[in-house]
């Protein structure tokens, strides 16, 4: 049986989660779906518990703290792991991320152990506000300009995996954290020599909630760049 789990991370979605899930079950209905909730003020995981009372493919997990996205992707990836899904797929909770485009992901994992949406290759669209728009553009140009590598896209969520390929990583390796752990998973997959693959998307700019990215973002992705880099030279 080809099982695929979906995963999101859920931080105040309360307006988005009940719309993401909908679209997910609409486009990929033989998928699981795994939520991560990092005890959102606005009730969000209450909000989403009550809505897959009448669903057995929906699991939910709340933490007691905010403990971070990339720990949330890793509680995630090792329940795929442990729970024999062959393909995880991991996605923002914010509607920023078309659901229609799963199928791709799935079809496209028959073949590949790494699959990626970009924004940034031919065909992809992004919708951000003109300033993060800048800062997205120049950050992933410049990490593919450090890491000498072919990709377009480092910091995207939309993201699927073949577990079944990728048996020698696990995200417990990636060592990077907040939104630079997205960069070091894509340099590890790489280093291990693993095919992977871009296919185009859309991102479109949320309507409902805030940003959570940390203002200190880009300075702690230059710093864990700089430890990529040398990283790379020891491989050679």
């Amino acid at each position: 049986m080809n099982k695929i789990l979906i995963f999101t991370a859920t931080y105040n979605e309360a307006e988005n989660i009940c719309e993401l899930v909908k679209q997910i079950l609409d486009n990929q209905r033989d998928a699981d779906i795994l939520i991560v909730d990092d005890n959102s003020p606005d009730q969000t995981y209450e909000k989403i518990k009550n809505f897959s009372v009448n669903y057995n493919n929906i699991y939910l997990k709340k933490r007691e703290n905010k403990l971070g996205l990339n720990t949330a992707h890793i509680f995630g990836y090792d329940y795929a792991v442990k729970n024999n899904y062959e393909k995880f797929i991991t996605m923002d909770a914010d509607l920023s991320h078309d659901p229609r485009e799963i199928p791709k992901i799935v079809q496209l994992l028959e073949n590949n152990s790494f699959v990626i949406g970009s924004r940034y290759m031919v065909g992809g669209k992004n919708e951000m506000p003109y300033m993060r728009l800048c800062l997205s553009i120049l950050g992933n140009k410049f990490i593919k300009f450090i890491l000498n590598s072919k990709n377009t896209e480092f910091t995207s969520s939309y993201r699927g995996f073949n577990l079944k390929k990728l048996k020698n990583f696990h995200f417990n390796k990636v060592e990077s954290q907040g939104y630079s752990f997205f960069m070091e998973t894509i340099f590890q997959i790489n280093m291990l020599g693993h095919k992977s693959i871009e296919f185009p998307i859309h991102f479109r700019d949320r309507k409902h909630g805030k940003s959570k990215i940390p203002k200190n973002e880009i300075f702690r992705t230059l710093l864990n760049l700089v430890k990529l880099f040398f990283k790379k030279t020891k491989f050679r």
